[in-house]
């Protein structure tokens, strides 16, 4: 399996030392294909995140991240070569649809946060329609993510947290029609119902004691 080799030493160096600081509860791993295009669609709570979530893979994931973490030549060259991709958000940023496009049709993984922005307090947000648009388009599977801590908030420091993976769901299952807006929000909501069922289950299983758990 193919990894950029800077993404393969962050793999093995960084998420250990991460989960020191939060450990991890992990399910449906298994639901990742092992080949071919997929996109991730995950909530978003904290920096961490593209980390917790690479960290339950064995397969490279090329985030779509936020534009202004490539201001800086240094950091940008860093996370351009761990697969990351500047989106400009709120501009429907055509250049960053074309980079994911090219990756997928590469038969590689995407990881989007669906929401867009993190979550300040943990709550699910809105979804936006740029991962089911990408997905449609490309005629590619989606594989719901949800990060979860306890009671549902933003994760502290040493806390338990759970990374949990859902079915896949089908180009078809999507509803998508002729490109249409409104099929669009409501292919959007159908994933973002998929993380929040998750979400449910795993604030649940959080509260549960260290030896059920």
């Amino acid at each position: 399996m193919k990894h950029a080799p800077l993404y393969r030493f962050g793999k093995a160096v960084v998420p250990p030392l991460f989960r020191i600081g939060n450990p991890i509860l992990v399910s449906g791993a298994e639901k990742m294909p092992p080949e071919g295009r997929v996109v991730i669609c995950c909530n978003h709570v904290t920096m961490k995140d593209p980390i917790f979530v690479s960290s339950v893979h064995k397969r490279q994931i090329n985030y779509m991240a936020k534009a202004e973490l490539f201001e800086n030549k240094f950091f940008g060259g860093v996370i351009r070569s761990l697969g990351a991709f500047p989106v400009h958000r709120g501009q429907g940023d055509q250049d960053a649809m074309a980079s994911a496009r090219k990756l997928l049709e590469e038969e590689r993984v995407v990881g989007i946060f669906i929401e867009g922005t993190r979550s300040r307090t943990g709550q699910l947000l809105k979804p936006k329609t740029g991962a089911v648009m990408l997905a449609h388009q490309t005629h590619s599977p989606i594989l719901p993510m949800c990060i979860t801590a306890p009671e549902g908030k933003v994760p502290s420091a040493f806390q338990k947290i759970a990374v949990s993976c859902g079915d896949l769901i089908l180009p078809e299952e999507l509803g998508i029609e002729d490109g249409n807006i409104a099929s669009y929000r409501n292919a959007a909501r159908l994933v973002m119902s998929r993380i929040a069922e998750m979400r449910e289950r795993d604030i649940l299983a959080l509260k549960k004691p260290e030896k059920e758990s």
